[in-house]
């Protein structure tokens, strides 16, 4: 059994961790900190955990207790948590915010999109889980990269749930503004374009093109839906072969010959992509669940990679019902 302690525990991404890791079949929730909430039930913060579990927040650190502690801090606070606490050198950690995504001489923690770097997330101590419209993207145009097809810049829109903002209020994440709205938010300048552009050079090393994103703040809770545009010369015939075979061992990214839509991905860890000629224009389509796939699940699923386990246990979720 996987002890397991949750730092960070009264945010989105710690409540959708704590519901998939009280299913999961050989793992055990040891502890969550919030000092804030300590002493409180999660079904106080959580409430959709009613009935799953009587675990009560803490303000304490029992490391020694556990194998593995997530963090699920916003940006920035994990290396302030690590230059002010003593995790030892044996517990492995996962860390779902940007602070370790970028490689650099005194980082150790992994990338960890299992589609691109399976074999040394399976080894490694820490890692760095990927950020939600980051996996998205990428999932859309890895394989192109390892084809070495990506020849120039790459238009990116990708439209986010409210969910991506975290669970603390703002004046673009009231109900009143955001449901019936739109609007778009850090334009080419999004912090998750450098692991992006990070990745595709891991398979694309001559890769000079800009990824020109514009994020999108969509009036549903969650969901990411992107579309890339690219110049590219090849077949679909030939593009869909790329896609379906770099994802031919990957369980839950799946290459599907029709136009997709983000409410089959939602309550899921999957990512659904397609694919379609316009003359020498191609467009790519990706959809995940940004709680899911997007962090939490794709963090569950690192971890059982880590400790040697089937990569779908715990995972094997349902759909949302139309």
């Amino acid at each position: 059994m996987i002890r397991i302690g949750i730092i960070g525990g009264a945010g989105y991404t710690a409540g959708e961790l704590c519901r998939l890791l009280l299913n999961h079949p050989e793992a055990e929730i040891v502890f969550v900190n919030s000092e804030s909430n300590a002493g409180n039930l999660l079904t106080d913060v959580h409430e959709g955990l009613y009935g799953e579990t009587d675990l009560r927040f803490t303000d304490k650190l029992p490391f020694e207790d556990v194998d593995v502690v997530f963090f699920c801090f916003g940006h920035g606070k994990s290396t302030q948590f690590l230059s002010e606490h003593y995790i030892p050198a044996d517990i492995r950690i996962i860390d779902l915010a940007q602070d370790f995504r970028l490689a650099a001489e005194d980082n150790d923690y992994v990338y960890g999109l299992p589609e691109l770097n399976r074999n040394l997330i399976c080894g490694a101590q820490h890692i760095a889980n990927p950020g939600c419209f980051a996996t998205c993207i990428q999932l859309g145009l890895l394989p192109l990269a390892e084809a070495g097809l990506l020849q120039g810049d790459v238009s990116v829109n990708a439209i986010t749930g409210s969910t991506g903002a975290g669970v603390k209020p703002s004046a673009t994440t009231h109900f009143s503004w955001r449901t019936g709205n739109m609007s778009i938010y850090k334009p080419f300048a999004h912090q998750h374009v450098p692991e992006i552009k990070q990745s595709l050079r891991q398979l694309q090393p001559n890769f000079t093109g800009e990824i020109d994103f514009i994020p999108y703040r969509g009036d549903f809770p969650r969901g990411i839906f992107a579309t890339e545009v690219l110049t590219c010369d090849a077949p679909i015939e030939e593009i869909e072969t790329l896609f379906t075979d770099f994802y031919s061992e990957a369980p839950f990214t799946h290459y599907v010959t029709r136009a997709i839509d983000m409410k089959q991905v939602i309550n899921t860890n999957k990512c659904l992509i397609h694919a379609e000629k316009h003359g020498n224009k191609l467009l790519i389509t990706a959809c995940i669940d940004n709680l899911l796939k997007g962090a939490s699940g794709q963090a569950l699923q690192n971890m059982n990679l880590m400790f040697g386990l089937e990569e779908t246990t715990g995972l094997r979720l349902k759909p949302i019902a139309f």
